[in-house]
């Protein structure tokens, strides 16, 4: 039993590289709990002449996943060569993202803050992030002044039609850039020009999200007064 992973002939050779640097994220993401059992997709962009999607095949525990765990893909989203592993059921996604020339990996996760965040903000579409150090941790992010828009989508199981309304922001010329989005209920889409850049992006809004949420908690909680000093000026 082979331990790589079917592919074709243009399919390049970086592509064990690549499955090695995937399961070092999803180890990774497992042990923060943003993808638990056999939640969230990753994917990384092999070539582009012709298209090929590294892709985490369907229904894998991300605590462990195996070399042959794995899906090259072409640009409609079907294997390159006979597997018998089926992609993730949210290729579409993949797809859409990795179609733009800046995107070199994809990064799908399913944290508690990011699913609390997405049903929350839900009917405003998204939110901003601003004020916070860590916000410079995002690639071009240059002050903690900065104003990070975070999308929200509805969530569907139609994920053809999901993809044609992330395909559709994308595209929209009054769109500004981001690096991830949320579907309600759900998880995060995170992208990067590499799987580094794009694992970057993930752990800074994995942290931001849990600022925001703990901060929104905190505003209904009641203001405590400072610890009473001791007479005679003991601390």
């Amino acid at each position: 039993m082979t331990d790589r992973i079917p592919v074709d002939d243009a399919t390049p050779s970086s592509a064990q590289a690549g499955v090695e640097a995937l399961r070092d994220v999803a180890a990774l993401f497992y042990q923060f709990g943003w993808s638990r059992g056999t939640s969230s997709n990753y994917s990384i962009v092999l070539g582009r002449e012709p298209f090929r999607l590294l892709l985490t095949a369907s229904g894998k525990d991300k605590r462990r996943l195996k070399p042959t765990d794995f899906v090259v893909v072409d640009d409609a989203g079907k294997p390159v060569a006979p597997t018998e592993e089926r992609p993730s059921a949210e290729t579409g996604l993949h797809l859409v993202l990795a179609a733009q020339p800046q995107v070199g990996s994809v990064l799908h996760t399913h944290s508690v803050w990011g699913t609390l965040l997405s049903d929350y903000y839900a009917s405003a579409g998204g939110f901003y992030i601003e004020g916070y150090e860590m916000l410079k941790g995002l690639t071009g992010v240059r002050s903690h002044e900065h104003r990070e828009w975070v999308p929200n989508f509805e969530n569907a199981q139609d994920i053809p039609a999901l993809a044609r309304e992330v395909g559709k922001l994308l595209a929209d010329p009054v769109y500004i850039p981001t690096y991830a989005f949320l579907i309600r209920g759900h998880g995060l889409y995170t992208w990067g020009r590499d799987v580094d850049q794009a694992r970057q992006h993930v752990e800074i809004l994995e942290f931001l999200f849990e600022v925001v949420a703990r901060r929104l908690m905190l505003e209904d909680a009641p203001v405590l007064s400072p610890f009473p000093r001791r007479k005679g000026g003991e601390g």
